[in-house]
């Protein structure tokens, strides 16, 4: 959620300052926990990163025009370069490779559809969640050992060296109830979040709905910062 909402939130700020001064900027993510698959992450997730990757890189190198081997290294490449561009450390090149190799694996197996309409989707989302959630271990620890330990609370009962102590720590009531307002952001339906009638409604029904919502949302939302210590965005640093 943190990495997310970091990111997804600044893009989005950048997006409506662009259009205050007269610029265009396009969407750099849809709804990305959505995704049926890892390749249908990377279409909604840091989406002009993805676009630069796939035409100054993955294309020239030959994209997937020299058969099946030639694709897979390819992508290989590609992912180990997007880990390196995040920063110079082994981590960030795990997660690029754990990205690149998930995307060979549903190349191989024919499961990399984008459609929401596959069948079980429900199912495919939650997986697909699972998954990136796993790599994000490694994009936000600090080096290999720090993600062992996490990867051990998560999975082995708590027997890492963090032993909890992040979580004790970081679990708060205010803190639950910032993560249960995440999760249900993106676990609902996209026309319950940002449908029509919140976005483009030109009608009084519409622009009442966006009035009450920002008045609610936007009070609170100063109210946290307000009370927070300085906490600089996590993507600043790439």
């Amino acid at each position: 959620m943190q990495i997310y909402f970091d990111f997804s939130g600044y893009s989005d700020m950048a997006i409506g300052l662009g259009q205050m001064l007269g610029f265009t900027f396009p969407e750099n993510f849809r709804r990305p926990y959505s995704a049926v698959s890892i390749t249908d992450f990377w279409r909604r997730w840091h989406i002009t990163l993805s676009n630069w990757f796939r035409d100054y890189l993955y294309v020239p190198l030959g994209g997937n025009r020299g058969g099946a081997i030639r694709t897979y290294v390819n992508l290989s490449i590609v992912f180990l370069l997007t880990g390196l561009w995040h920063g110079a450390n082994w981590t960030f090149v795990v997660w690029g490779l754990f990205h690149g190799s998930l995307l060979i694996i549903e190349r191989a197996t024919g499961q990399r559809s984008t459609s929401q309409d596959v069948g079980l989707v429900a199912v495919r989302r939650a997986g697909v969640f699972v998954t990136v959630v796993i790599g994000w271990v490694f994009f936000r620890a600090a080096d290999l050992s720090e993600a062992g330990s996490f990867l051990a609370d998560m999975f082995a009962g708590g027997l890492g060296a963090t032993s909890g102590r992040f979580f004790d720590a970081s679990i708060t009531t205010r803190s639950q109830i910032v993560l249960f307002a995440a999760l249900a952001s993106i676990v609902l339906p996209a026309r319950f979040c940002t449908g029509p009638e919140l976005v483009a409604a030109t009608s009084v029904r519409g622009q009442m709905l966006r009035l009450t919502y920002l008045a609610t949302i936007l009070p609170v939302s100063v109210v946290l910062v307000a009370t927070s210590t300085f906490s600089p965005f996590l993507y600043f640093q790439f």
